[in-house]
């Protein structure tokens, strides 16, 4: 099959991607082989190519928003048929035995291992999922469309419910890629107000034809106080900026995976009056259950932009440069090998 790897981690615009041949893989006991139909292209697929998060797997293949069909598995998988449409999500297994597995935080898990990362992942014509971890897709939405609710919507969703926004609130969106394009839609279905800031002009279009009630610049003041605030853009000089924001009591959740350096706080300006700071580390199975739920009855849809999987480099760079707004997938176009 055809796949991508990251044979040199270093700046996308110098190529650390190769485009090789490798042989499909084989899945475990309890694994299903997929085949990609499509595969969104996620900004932590940046960070693992240029080296912000360090390859864990020598030569991985990037990508962990894929939706597929299965095509093979493993002799302990039930419950699954040839065929059958699945999601492959970030989460790929965590050890279910652990202080946090057992409290329903398995996002926390100290021995989880991550699609696209610690395996490989969708930038490839075949991939394999824990049967235990794939997410089985409905009919209605077509693949591509599917495609980024896997990571970016499940991780927007996440991020919505870490920052904690009451019923009715304010709530203020820094950077509007994939996963803030979506989180927006389902606020704004829930009777959210929201205010985006995002330094694309073309981004600050789409959230108000999404229905943002303004689209101001990345460190601009929002028109009102903000009951809550995701971080979306991995910019640490922006922390500050959103706590600045935020009303009395407010939350910022911070949602990436990488975030450059945060500059000194000033207690006075951006923290007093119990205005508090939260990460988001990946998810929770649950987590993702219920946003493909919320997806369907609010028909969240992703605005995407497609490319064929030969040109996932090009797609990278495109995502780096703010070249489209919404989100990228990638497209394989062969149909399963017999």
């Amino acid at each position: 099959m055809h796949a991508w790897e990251v044979a040199e981690p270093g700046p996308i615009e110098q190529g650390p991607l190769r485009f090789v041949e490798k042989p499909v893989p084989t899945p475990g006991p309890d694994e299903l082989l997929v085949h990609v139909s499509a595969c969104g292209v996620c900004r932590t697929d940046l960070h693992v190519a240029e080296g912000d998060l360090p390859v864990r797997r020598p030569r991985v293949t990037p990508g962990h928003e894929v939706v597929g069909r299965v095509a093979g598995m493993g002799e302990a998988v039930t419950g699954y048929d040839l065929g059958d449409r699945v999601g492959v999500a970030w989460l790929r297994r965590t050890d279910g035995t652990c202080t946090y597995c057992a409290r329903g935080n398995e996002n926390l898990c100290p021995h989880s291992v991550y699609t696209g990362w610690d395996a490989d992942g969708g930038y490839a014509e075949y991939t394999t999922v824990p049967a235990a971890f794939a997410y089985p897709l409905p009919g209605g939405l077509d693949d591509v469309a599917l495609a980024p609710l896997m990571c970016a919507g499940i991780i927007g969703y996440r991020a919505l419910r870490r920052a904690s926004l009451p019923p009715g609130g304010r709530l203020g969106l820094y950077g509007f890629g994939g996963s803030a394009h979506l989180c927006a839609q389902v606020a704004l279905a829930q009777g959210a107000t929201v205010h985006v800031l995002t330094r694309d002009p073309a981004a600050r279009r789409l959230a108000l034809d999404l229905g943002a009630a303004s689209a101001g610049g990345a460190y601009d003041a929002p028109p009102e106080p903000l009951d809550s605030a995701i971080l979306f853009a991995p910019v640490g000089d922006l922390v500050p900026v959103a706590l600045r924001a935020l009303d009395r009591g407010g939350v910022l959740s911070i949602a990436g995976i990488h975030l450059t350096e945060v500059p000194p706080l000033d207690y006075q300006r951006e923290l007093f009056y119990e205005r508090e700071v939260r990460s988001v580390a990946s998810n929770t199975r649950e987590d993702g259950r219920e946003f493909l739920t919320l997806a369907a009855r609010y028909d969240v849809h992703a605005t995407t932009h497609t490319y064929p999987l030969a040109e996932a480099q090009q797609a990278l760079q495109d995502l780096k440069a703010g070249r489209f707004d919404g989100a990228a997938v990638l497209v394989n176009e062969k149909g399963p090998r017999a």
